[in-house]
């Protein structure tokens, strides 16, 4: 995955040691044409998992706009955020190069606007619509994120 230059730029002061980072999930719904309501998914080039699309806020940037932001460039889809759906710090993570990260997620429900999707930034292999009935195998965290965007709820979850 690319790796922001602010990111970079505090790698070279702090090392590998942990860093605290804040992360969006554009959760995009839509209505398919065959009126079943789908999710768009992206099949991550580093993993090869199913994810909703994700990204790290950058400085000074809105949650909701890195989110559309995220979304337009790894899937080449226009989508509007509809609601904050969920609030969650992930654990602690050590990539094969030592950093070590912590991300706190914001999950949003976002409304499909426009947008064939296909992975756009080379962040990701594939990016397609999935009925929410056939979502493919995906980890419990993701399943939960799309959980929360599907639930209609505008008022977000928290984790204790």
């Amino acid at each position: 995955m690319a790796t922001p230059d602010f990111v970079l730029s505090l790698r070279e002061r702090i090392g590998n040691d942990l860093l605290w980072l804040p992360g969006v999930t554009a959760v995009v719904l839509r209505e398919g044409p065959d009126g079943a309501r789908q999710a768009l998914l992206v099949r991550r080039t580093d993993t090869g998992a199913w994810t909703p699309v994700t990204g790290i806020i950058d400085p000074g940037e809105q949650p909701a706009v890195a989110g559309a932001r995220e979304v337009l460039e790894e899937a080449d889809v226009v989508a509007e955020p509809q609601a904050l759906v969920r609030v969650h710090a992930l654990e602690p993570m050590t990539y094969d190069n030592g950093d070590r990260s912590q991300y706190l997620d914001l999950t949003f429900r976002f409304r499909y606007v426009s947008g064939d999707p296909y992975p756009a930034d080379g962040e990701n292999t594939e990016a397609k619509w999935f009925d929410l009935d056939a979502l493919p195998d995906m980890s419990e965290d993701m399943r939960l994120r799309v959980s929360a965007a599907v639930e209609g709820s505008d008022v977000a979850t928290f984790s204790w």
